[in-house]
């Protein structure tokens, strides 16, 4: 597949009256093929709203006529053409896990000027295609933010028909218990907006000290509509605030130990068994990918005393290990092991009538004492010793 770059800022291309192309030729008549602002966000050019925009600019053409109307479709073996620069195929269907973490809009482009999340795939991992969100998180929502390059899919994955299950982890101001988190089970109306069954959990209430104040509590909330700060907007309906959301996971997909500002692509094996009958037989990866991770956010730091050298840039610092609470059990230290235990040289001498090892060594003949003197007589009934008598001492002179 050829990739395709272009410029937004180059000369639009250029053509006649004659060259214009508004559809009504019959390739496009026919009805074959996918519409030209499909196919270009297909191929990571743009999206449908820019494509359009690339259109009315006189940008796009197919096979050399330029484009005047978006109502137009590609062909088999049409040549597609942005700026002069011919588009490739569409990629395979790719996604990504990304842990969102808070202070990013999950837009594009922001009017306000904030910071959003693909304004720090694009500084920090530029590796990554063209990208959309399954979805989205506010500006105050962490956790778990799906990215593809597959539009059909995004749509796919975001309707509530589809039934998969949203899990977040909100942390609420407030006071309630389980009783008044049951009868979300049921759905709730909200300003005349109706939500679905929602199933939440108190896990963790933290009493206040006179324990009459509100408290913070933390809430597993599961749910499979996903409208606008719709876990805000439910808590809230109930007297609690939210101060915290996290996004623990979307359908078969986990957050799991991905850290903030990480973004993990998921494997094409795991799209082909996750997500069979949501994408295009034409579209489903092949192969067996490495799965690379990316640090988000986290900006290369450079070696003491180096220069602006690209070569001197080295990975950030590691985190700095956990400090131990008073009271924790310290870890027992690992038995290191020597080699076996080397066997002693020196023959062992037992004593008593049921010995059976002697030490031969020590044993003189019969008669032999290891002393000039005469042996001393054995007084009958005696028992015998197993070694040699030992000589008296000497005394000094």
């Amino acid at each position: 597949m050829v990739k395709h770059s272009w410029d937004p800022t180059a000369p639009q291309a250029s053509g006649q009256d004659d060259d214009a192309f508004d559809g009504s030729d019959e390739a496009s008549a026919s009805g074959v093929g996918e519409r030209v602002a499909k196919a270009l966000a297909r191929a990571g050019v743009a999206s449908r709203r820019d494509v359009e925009r690339y259109i009315a600019e006189g940008r796009v053409a197919i096979n050399g006529r330029v484009l005047t109307s978006p109502a137009v479709k590609v062909a088999p073996g049409d040549i597609l053409t942005v700026d002069g620069a011919m588009v490739g195929a569409a990629e395979q269907t790719r996604m990504w896990r990304y842990h969102k973490p808070v202070g990013l809009v999950t837009t594009h482009k922001d009017p306000h000027g904030r910071p959003t999340v693909f304004d720090a795939l694009a500084a920090t991992a530029p590796g990554l295609p063209r990208v959309i969100s399954v979805g989205r998180l506010d500006i105050n929502s962490e956790g778990l933010l799906l990215l593809t390059n597959d539009g059909e899919l995004t749509r796919a994955l975001e309707l509530p028909a589809t039934g998969w299950v949203r899990r977040y982890r909100a942390r609420a101001h407030g006071r309630t218990d389980q009783a008044r988190l049951d009868r979300l089970k049921d759905g709730i109306t909200i300003d005349g907006v109706r939500y679905g069954a929602i199933e939440a959990r108190l896990d963790k209430v933290k009493e206040s000290r006179d324990g009459t104040s509100p408290a913070n509590a933390w809430i597993t909330v599961s749910l499979t509509e996903g409208k606008n700060r719709e876990v805000r907007k439910v808590l809230e309906h109930l007297g609690l605030k939210v101060n915290r959301l996290i996004r623990l996971s979307y359908g078969p997909f986990q957050l799991g130990v991905l850290g903030a500002g990480q973004v993990e692509e998921i494997g094409p094996r795991v799209i082909r068994e996750q997500l069979v009958g949501l994408v295009a037989p034409e579209n489903m990866p092949t192969g067996d990918r490495v799965v690379a991770v990316h640090q988000v956010g986290i900006k290369p730091r450079r070696a003491p005393g180096q220069s602006n050298n690209p070569d001197a840039l080295v990975p950030p610092p590691p985190e700095p290990k956990p400090k131990r609470k008073a009271g924790w059990a310290k870890p027992k230290p690992k038995a290191v092991f020597k080699g076996p235990k080397a066997k002693s040289t020196k023959e062992k001498t037992v004593i008593g009538p049921k010995s059976s090892i002697q030490a031969p060594s020590t044993r003189l003949p019969p008669g032999k004492t290891g002393s000039t003197r005469p042996e001393r007589p054995r007084p009958a009934g005696a028992r015998r010793d197993a070694g040699p008598a030992r000589p008296a001492p000497r005394k000094p002179r």
